[in-house]
């Protein structure tokens, strides 16, 4: 039995229609090699069925059987006998001797992910270092105190971050500015644009949320200032005045709320779509339910925190360890998120009034007149005090989404196995850290995804990287798969440029030279080319694309360099994306694993029209590399046309074929390489 040519997956050329509906009929396909099996038979939890040929090419049979669903997930895998009786199975995973449940094919009846996010490329922007467009709403040094010391604004829009700590600088980047680069996100490439926090929040990373219903006006628009910056070693925001009328005064945050919407409406007039990162599982100390700094007591206009007066309407919403009625004003007993007492984490299960109230925000800014297409969700497996609370609430908040908006996307940032939030009822998908940016930097780099640590046994392990890949990518479905958020770099770990120097640490121990020291430039290009053509949505961490390095947070917070881009990293990120956007077989295509050994691997992206070959060689030598390319369904005899090759030298998209014979090429890979070839149509 010829155990290459087994194929199926959940595409839509082996399941139809691909997100199928409850009681909807659905025709399943498997592949082998042509004459090559006596029986394949589709086995499900409660039956085995035998599967029909239905149709022949020169290479593969095709067999089908259809199938109605009904309206609980549907698990399936295959069973293939040969014609000399032996007997193998193909799941997720792949042929395999005996089938094990967890990787077997798995259909949810109507759990559909938005068809604009399947391979869609996705741009992060990381608000307060992309660009200053509007100085008047910096953020000004002394105007309140955080984590006992002032806001510091640096007027240096080049001077790296400070190597700890750096979470009260301020450079003014702002939605404005944003505004003004579309043409160069429009000219990159980018489909959607992935914001960082943008709610109200006294840190430049804005993941200690202050109000969840305005736009933070230092992003946004301040048409009120005035009062008085804290005097020199003052702690006391009570005494913020400047703080306190920009951060919560109505006139401010009403105009910003106005501008944001207008921000949006003009990324929609260029086809782009807006993801908005949602912090639901703890809030800010400074957040106007605790109201710990006093911030909006003196504002005026609101309720009492939480914090100040034990009859609050906001009290459910945390937890107090000391409720006693004499530990009010100034109760610090709150049970803070890891312990910080700047996070209070916010206490659901006690509250009906605070569960209403956060879902009214989800559906409030996937609604006119902010019209955002999705949420990213902030440690969303932490939410909640019970793991049976966390998915009540999730499948709440995706009903109270999609109500609003059907086609809004619910993307959530989880570390291990997310399969049991991904049945259908509460996220699409997830930050694809076990199934992409891990596997990918410890092939390419050998490198802990925070520069952290280093493992050289598994820089060019390929059999690693295809062991994982495998196991991981079995947790999703493949609406979930071709949304999944692909990144090499983000705003939490080192950028990759960096972890290509190989050097383990973070800055302050390191430096920040450290960081652009032996970086090599061959093996991020490497990197991104198989970013772009893997299954999933691509997605750039700003900056990424112009060569900026960082260790992890805060070195990885840099500002977007204008004016001093590596043009090159750039012109080769917008090559790869052009030739991404063009190909479906990009966003919904199959993918297939064609060999692999010590530094180097050949895989496959191919649909109905259009078929490719990946080919990567991270070994610092130029290497020999048949690859076989029958199984992407390409034929055994043709022609195979590059489209672009990058090496350690720079890259090119200078037309170059290669002849297929018995079903095989042959290339001469140079040192830190990779390729992209498609199929030559006649």
């Amino acid at each position: 039995m010829n155990k290459q040519a087994l194929f199926s997956d959940g595409t839509d050329q082996y399941v139809y229609p691909p997100e199928p509906a409850e009681n909807q009929e659905v025709t399943l396909r498997f592949r082998t090699a042509r004459d090559d099996v006596k029986e394949v038979k589709l086995v499900t939890d409660e039956a085995c069925f035998s599967m029909a040929k239905k149709y022949t090419t020169e290479v593969f049979d095709y067999y089908e059987y259809v199938i109605r669903l009904e309206n609980e997930p549907f698990r399936y895998h295959f069973c293939i006998q040969g014609l000399d009786g032996t007997v193998c199975f193909f799941n997720r995973y792949g042929a395999v001797e005996e089938p094990i449940q967890m990787y077997d094919f798995m259909i949810v009846p109507d759990f559909a992910t938005p068809n604009w996010a399947k391979g869609a490329i996705m741009y992060q922007i990381y608000v307060d270092r992309f660009c200053n467009g509007d100085p008047s709403n910096d953020v000004e040094t002394g105007e309140y105190a955080y984590l006992g010391a002032r806001s510091e604004k640096i007027t240096d829009w080049n001077q790296k971050p400070a190597k700890t700590m750096a979470i009260r600088e301020f450079y003014g980047g702002d939605l404005q500015g944003v505004l003004d680069k579309l043409d160069y996100l429009e000219d990159l490439g980018v489909e959607v644009i992935y914001f960082n926090p943008l709610f109200v929040s006294p840190s430049n990373h804005k993941y200690d949320t202050q109000d969840y219903d305005y736009i933070d006006p230092h992003f946004g628009k301040i048409v009120e200032d005035g009062g008085e910056i804290l005097p020199e070693g003052c702690m006391d925001n009570s005494k913020a005045t400047k703080y306190q009328r920009r951060s919560a005064g109505k006139a401010n945050l009403e105009a910003s709320n106005a501008f944001f919407a207008h921000v949006v409406e003009e990324i929609h007039k260029r086809g782009m779509k807006v993801i908005l990162d949602g912090v639901f599982n703890h809030c800010g100390s400074f957040n106007k339910w605790m109201d710990r700094e006093r911030i909006y007591e003196q504002e005026g206009n609101y309720e009492p925190g939480a914090y100040m007066s034990s009859d609050s309407p906001y009290r459910s919403f945390f937890h107090f360890h000391d409720e006693k009625k004499e530990a009010w004003p100034c109760n610090g007993s709150y049970e803070g998120w890891w312990g910080h007492d700047t996070l209070p984490k916010l206490n659901y299960e006690d509250s009906v009034k605070l569960e209403n109230y956060i879902l009214t925000v989800a559906r409030k800014w996937v609604s006119p007149p902010y019209n955002i297409d999705g949420w990213r969700l902030d440690v969303a497996a932490d939410l909640g005090y019970s793991n049976e609370y966390n998915h009540l609430f999730w499948t709440k908040f995706r009903a109270a989404v999609k109500s609003a908006n059907p086609r809004a996307i619910i993307l959530a940032e989880h570390y291990g196995d997310p399969k049991d939030w991904l049945m259908g009822d509460e996220w699409d998908t997830v930050m694809n850290y076990d199934a992409f940016m891990e596997p990918v930097t410890w092939f390419l780099t050998g490198m802990e995804k925070h520069s952290d640590s280093s493992r050289p046994d598994l820089c060019d392990n390929a059999d690693y990287f295809v062991n994982a890949i495998r196991h991981h990518m079995s947790a999703m479905m493949t609406p979930s798969l071709q949304t999944a958020m692909n990144e090499l770099s983000n705003h939490d770990h080192s950028r990759f440029l960096t972890r290509t120097n190989h050097m383990t640490g973070r800055v302050e121990h390191l430096g920040h030279e450290a960081a652009e020291a032996y970086v090599n430039p061959a093996i991020m290009r490497e990197a991104v080319l198989m970013q772009m053509t893997w299954v999933g949505a691509p997605t750039i961490y700003y900056g990424d694309e112009v060569g900026v390095c960082g260790f992890t947070d805060p070195d990885n917070r840099r500002t977007y360099p204008w004016g001093q881009e590596d043009k090159e990293m750039l012109g080769f990120h917008k090559a790869v994306i052009a030739i991404h956007k063009k190909y479906l077989a990009f966003r919904t295509g199959s993918l297939k694993l064609l060999m692999w050994e010590e530094g180097i691997l050949a895989y496959a992206r191919f649909h109905v029209k259009h078929q490719f070959v990946i080919i990567v060689n991270n070994r610092s030598e130029h290497a020999t590399v048949h690859v076989p390319v029958w199984p992407a369904e390409i034929p055994m005899k043709g022609i195979m046309r590059r489209l672009l090759y990058t090496y350690d030298k720079g890259y090119t998209t200078e037309y170059e074929e290669y002849i297929i014979e018995n079903g095989e090429i042959v290339l001469n890979m140079g040192k830190h390489s990779a390729i992209i070839l498609k199929k030559r149509e006649y």
